[in-house]
């Protein structure tokens, strides 16, 4: 008779020190870049980049929403509500590089969030069957504040990939 396996251990990694520090830091500077994004769009025509950029927000990522919050203005829109950070997970850290990465996976639930007329505060048609909870592959940098020249954590890169 063999043996019976011996079960696997779990798989989630052991971080080091720096490294718990660095996804400590990344979450809680992720979590504050989105807030000013949502900020941001309940009043598009006052958002600027440079308050994005104070709250973490950086990168691809920062020009992907200022192009948002233009189309929002152009067409006389705004928001309503918060999407939320409904999970975040470490996908993988690397300290070693010359800006450290963080790399996260988020689920955003914007359920509460409703795109509306600035005229009459309407809310604006929307026809979408991809739901209201969307998975987030992030990357985050640490890099020098070119306005403050401090090393901060930086959303760079926040792409959906699916719901969640």
């Amino acid at each position: 008779m063999s043996p019976s396996p011996t079960p696997n251990a779990p798989s989630t990694p052991a971080w080091t020190t720096d490294e718990q520090a660095a996804i400590t830091a990344a979450k809680a500077r992720y979590v504050a870049a989105r807030a000013a994004v949502n900020n941001a769009f309940k009043e598009p025509a006052k958002a600027t980049t440079a308050s994005l950029e104070a709250a973490g927000n950086g990168g691809t990522w920062v020009i992907a929403v200022a192009g948002q919050l233009d189309f929002q203005v152009k067409n006389g829109w705004y928001q309503t509500g918060d999407a939320k950070v409904a999970s975040l997970d470490v996908r993988s850290v690397n300290l070693k590089l010359a800006q450290p990465e963080v790399r996260l996976t988020s689920c955003i639930d914007s359920s509460q969030v409703v795109d509306r007329y600035q005229s009459n505060s309407k809310p604006i048609p929307v026809v979408s069957d991809n739901g209201d909870r969307h998975r987030f592959e992030s990357r985050l940098v640490y890099a020098k504040s070119a306005s403050t020249g401090r090393k901060l954590w930086f959303l760079v890169d926040d792409k959906t990939t699916k719901t969640c």
